[in-house]
């Protein structure tokens, strides 16, 4: 009954589009279950188009991709205290590492397993997040340094975060990252991957780019901006979120409509209940803000408070053509005609990213590969 269709093709485009974009290694983010779309759907399709690695936050998320049959490069980088470090290097996950006790702990699982352990690492050039902060950069490339040469890791990459706000703190963080690619420099370490732009950096700003970059909602085929659409930026959106309808009855004008009566219906009219709700990340404050989804191709209004389970569809203006079963579009890509997610995420005062890595457990995630690939 609910079924979020994600486009491998789109996904394969987007990344596609964004190697063509910045002419290096792609580094393409499958966190959040793949930002809501399948994480290993989103990891083999990334893989097909040409990302040289794929990244979780945590080490589950990238045990789960290795689990699911993802062969290619995994890295993380937000460590709990407990996580094994032995599991990631018997599994050549490549780990970001912000601080020396990361470092140490990785180098004890790298001697214990009798493998070479990778890393990247990962610095704090003023988003105030994860990462390692720049006085503890110098003790931290020293270490690295003498760790590399015994053969107990191999540095592959050093990265960090921008905190988007606005060119200047941009500019002023990638001068922070070049002076501790510098330092690294100096301590005799020179990573193959150099990557400080996620996705709205690799849209907008080619001076951030470095040999790598590191996108998560543009492979995805969502604009990071709130000026620039998918379709302006070269993207496609890669989900389709689909129902049915279970359910129709038509009723007289002043007819309540689920909880609290908030809506009534005016005049008489025919009303469709489809199967999604709160549990499924529809948010229920969508209620009575003026949220649509698509029926038999036509918009038609979300209509009283959204149940955990479902919610209901005026539809009374196509009542004669729809029978039960006949799908509803919640979601999609508005260049096929279906509402943009970016409608729930203005009416919600959130960004899409959000939206779209809510969609809950009980929806479906089917791979739909239109081009037959």
């Amino acid at each position: 009954m609910r079924v979020a269709e994600i486009s491998v093709p789109a996904i394969r485009h987007n990344v596609t589009r964004i190697r063509e974009l910045t002419g290096g290694a792609v580094i393409v983010v499958v966190k959040g279950g793949g930002y809501g779309h399948g994480a290993a759907i989103a990891a083999a399709a990334a893989f097909d188009a040409g990302a040289e690695i794929v990244a979780t936050a945590d080490l589950e998320e990238a045990l789960a991709l290795r689990d699911a049959g993802i062969a290619g490069a995994i890295l993380c980088w937000l460590h709990g205290v407990r996580a094994d470090f032995g599991d990631a290097v018997a599994a050549d996950i490549e780990l970001g590492i912000s601080d020396l006790a990361q470092l140490e702990k990785l180098a004890s699982a790298a001697l214990s397993q009798g493998k070479r352990a990778t890393l990247h690492l990962k610095l704090d050039t003023g988003l105030s997040r994860n990462g390692a902060s720049p006085d503890a950069w110098d003790a931290l490339f020293a270490r690295t340094a003498e760790l590399e040469a015994a053969g107990t890791v191999r540095v592959r990459g050093v990265f960090s975060h921008l905190a988007n706000a606005g060119d200047e703190n941009d500019r002023l963080q990638a001068a922070r990252f070049d002076d501790a690619i510098a330092r690294l420099a100096a301590a005799g370490v020179d990573p193959e991957l150099k990557h400080l732009a996620a996705s709205a950096a690799t849209l907008a700003s080619p001076h951030l780019h470095y040999n790598a970059v590191r996108v998560g909602v543009a492979a995805f085929g969502l604009s990071p901006f709130a000026d620039k659409t998918s379709a302006q930026l070269g993207l496609i959106p890669a989900m389709t979120l689909r129902s049915e309808i279970v359910a129709l009855r038509g009723v007289p004008a002043g007819t309540g409509v689920s909880y609290g009566f908030n809506h009534v219906c005016e005049t008489p009219t025919t009303l469709a209940l489809v199967p999604v709700g709160y549990a499924d990340g529809m948010p229920r404050a969508l209620n009575g803000s003026g949220a649509w989804v698509t029926v038999a191709g036509e918009p038609r209004p979300i209509v009283g408070r959204i149940g955990m389970d479902q919610f209901i569809v005026d539809v009374g203006p196509l009542a004669g053509r729809l029978s039960l079963g006949d799908p509803v579009v919640l979601f999609g890509d508005p260049e096929r005609g279906y509402p943009p997610v970016e409608i729930w995420a203005g009416l919600m005062r959130t960004i899409n990213y959000e939206i779209v890595v809510g969609i809950g457990p009980r929806v479906l995630r089917v791979p739909v590969d239109e081009d037959g690939k």
